[in-house]
């Protein structure tokens, strides 16, 4: 029994600690739980839990439908929400076959493996996200518009906003479970908010997002609130998007770090964002997988919307932070079109899949937009050889089922349910005849 495993164990035992929850994410990125009592867990630890993989999403057809979750013990934590007597803990899970190997469904196994294959070039890959979503009054029905928790805008400090007090209990319990904050502000729209958390590696990073979202629905529940990670949920606000700061480490030294380059970018940084610029429409659809998500980027909307890069250039889909003298250790790209409820382990996974293939193919970086690329014509876009963003769920589907880049990163399993099920959705969506429709055609025609 390793370390890590005994400190598990004897935590329990001395935290009283009465349920364990194992959590892992389906396809899609819902969080998926089982409670087991800490007498299993020693079990849980040397065997796994067995499960039915054919009743979660994407995971497995059902005559292939065993599948068994396997405790990670360094992702061990107590829920704080939970309550200091006969708490309840989590894990992470890594999902595998009854034979020990991998499942190339499980999301976690997604990402390590991409990031197995930037191990074996010498780098480490670490993200930062600025993490965007909107708070609600009780009650939320489906299919109205919900009423915004505030009428607050952009840093506003305001002593009577429910945001505040929300911020300052979710970013509590979040450092209870060792995820460390940097920022936390109201955003541009009545209501939303935003919360950064600071820099880790992927996996880690990934993982806590995932707690992330239960924490900010808890605290919400809490305050008589709800919580939404929707892309759009307003029209005429702006959209929650996670803006996600990324940066190579070989060792210890920054890989996007040259002091003598311009913007301080070095040759592996600029390579790695002809990457993510080259590769950008093809991964969309897994970093923006719902039909809402293209709400959201629309230009002018305060979301990317084509792509192209520039240095503290806002409207661009890859942002280069200007420099901070003496800190090449914190050099990094921002990667502006990630929506908050994508699923983090498949969008990490792609992001640093295309930022290695601009590496290794040594892609060459276009120039940078440097104007607001919103504001000019289809015309001077085209001519400056920018295009835009997909527009829509099913221009999204379009792109990524014809690249090689997604199919090898996601695995052929992952890759073809998740066309088949955004196939499916987009199709859904299509049918309905919508409120604008009617408000609209319905008089005219």
């Amino acid at each position: 029994m390793d370390k890590q495993t005994e400190f598990v164990l004897r935590t329990m035992e001395e935290r009283d600690v009465r349920f364990v929850r194992l959590w892992f994410t389906d396809v899609l990125g819902f969080l998926k739980s089982v409670a087991i009592a800490p007498a299993e867990l020693e079990g849980a630890f040397s065997e796994g839990i067995g499960f039915d993989g054919s009743a979660i999403q994407g995971f497995a057809r059902v005559y292939e439908s065993d599948m068994v979750a396997h405790p990670d013990p360094s992702t061990f934590q107590l829920l704080p929400w939970r309550g200091s007597t006969q708490g309840t803990a989590r894990m992470f899970c890594d999902i595998r076959l009854p034979d020990g190997s991998p499942s190339f469904a499980d999301p976690r196994y997604v990402l390590k493996r991409a990031l197995k294959k930037a191990s074996d070039m010498g780098f480490t890959f670490y993200t930062h996200p600025e993490i965007e979503f909107y708070l609600f009054k009780q009650p939320v029905v489906p299919g109205q518009v919900p009423t915004p928790a505030d009428q607050s805008g952009y840093f506003d400090h305001t002593t009577t906003s429910p945001g505040a007090d929300f911020r300052r209990q979710a970013i509590t319990l979040l450092e209870q479970m060792g995820i460390s904050v940097e920022f936390s502000h109201h955003e541009g729209g009545p209501g939303q908010q935003e919360i950064d958390l600071r820099y880790a590696d992927a996996l880690t990073m990934a993982d806590n997002i995932m707690t992330f979202r239960v924490v900010i629905k808890e605290v919400a529940v809490m305050q008589n609130m709800f919580a939404s990670f929707m892309p759009k949920p307003l029209s005429d606000q702006p959209g929650s998007g996670m803006h996600t700061h990324v940066s190579l480490f070989e060792g210890d030294t920054n890989a996007f770090y040259d002091a003598s380059a311009e913007y301080h970018l070095s040759k592996t940084g600029r390579q790695f964002i002809a990457g993510l610029l080259k590769h950008a429409g093809e991964i969309s659809l897994v970093t923006n997988p719902w039909v809402n998500s293209y709400k959201r980027l629309v230009a002018g909307a305060e979301a990317p919307s084509y792509i192209c890069w520039g240095q503290n250039n806002r409207s661009a889909l890859v942002r280069v932070p200007m420099y901070k003298p003496n800190k090449g250790a914190s050099a990094r790209i921002e990667l502006r079109s990630i929506d908050s409820a994508a699923n983090p382990y498949l969008a990490y996974a792609m992001v640093l899949s295309a930022g290695l293939a601009g590496i290794e193919n040594e892609y060459e970086l276009p120039e940078g937009a440097e104007d607001d690329v919103w504001s000019l014509t289809d015309r001077q876009r085209k001519a400056l050889g920018i295009d835009p963003l997909p527009r829509s769920l099913g221009n999204a589907i379009d792109l990524m089922e014809s690249s090689q880049l997604v199919a090898d990163t996601l695995g052929e399993h992952v890759f073809e349910f998740f066309l088949r099920n955004k196939k499916a959705e987009y199709e859904d969506y299509r049918s309905q005849v919508t409120e604008w429709e009617l408000e609209h055609n319905l008089p005219a025609l």
